[in-house]
């Protein structure tokens, strides 16, 4: 098997890297710091890994990455765009905006920017799974997370339009719905997290998920049940239960 991950030097992503590597895989592999790279593949060691330092806001730089993955190894089976930033924001704060910017590039632009280079390869082979991995989150705006549910919304959303579009390709599109993970992005959070999975746990389930093509997935299957009750409540009832919620603190680190 061949895989393509970002964001894979800490949390999730280092997880998902793990888990398959136990499974042979050969890994492409892409985050923001080379120290954190080089620490992964030595831990990954002997697996095949090659790894790609890269912003996942840069197009040409996710493009250049691919290039060369699929040079190497051929198209990959399966591409996994995970690279993600969390951070509390508030509208009516000028210095948020660069944060908002941000959030959003990385968590929409950056499935984007993972995307485009591997489908016209993986169209020629007819094969292999383009999965995007958004929140639940997305599924209702929370308050002091307006960018970081706004970007996993468009996600979710970006990543349906792109399932139809290559529905008769044989490229299977995924859409991958966590709950809360015990990762940095998590570690600040000041209220209550319900089903918290460790990040070992989580990729085992998402790679099930993954392996099933399960178009859309929501895990663990408990947070499942609560997000549709989520979706369900109505307005009102929404606005009122969630007003004095605890929010994220927006010097969260990015």
């Amino acid at each position: 098997m061949k895989v393509f991950l970002t964001g894979a030097s800490s949390g999730l992503g280092e997880a998902l890297a793990r888990h398959y590597a136990a499974q042979g895989a050969t890994l492409g592999v892409v985050a923001r710091g080379a120290d954190g790279l080089a620490a992964l593949a030595a831990a990954l060691a002997p697996a095949s890994v090659r790894t790609y330092a890269a912003d996942v806001r840069d197009a040409e730089a996710l493009a250049e990455a691919a290039g060369d993955f699929v040079a190497r190894f051929g198209p990959p089976d399966v591409v996994i765009a995970n690279a993600g930033i969390s951070r509390g924001t508030l509208t009516e704060h000028a210095e948020d905006l660069p944060a908002f910017r941000l959030v959003l590039e990385t968590n929409v632009l950056g499935i984007v920017h993972t995307f485009h280079p591997f489908v016209a390869p993986m169209r020629a082979v007819r094969a292999g799974a383009l999965v995007g991995i958004a929140s639940v989150a997305g599924f209702r705006g929370l308050p002091g997370a307006g960018a970081y549910c706004a970007s996993k919304s468009a996600a979710i959303t970006y990543l349906e339009s792109l399932r139809v579009e290559l529905r008769a390709s044989g490229v299977a599109v995924l859409t991958i719905c966590p709950g809360f993970i015990a990762t940095p992005l998590t570690a600040r959070n000041p209220y209550r997290m319900p089903f918290l999975m460790q990040p070992d746990d989580a990729a085992r389930r998402i790679a099930r998920a993954i392996d099933r093509r399960r178009a859309f997935c929501v895990v663990p299957w408990p947070m499942a049940l609560a997000s549709r009750l989520l979706r369900a409540m109505p307005r009102p009832l929404f606005d009122r239960a969630l007003r004095n919620r605890k929010r994220k603190p927006r010097d969260n680190p990015v």
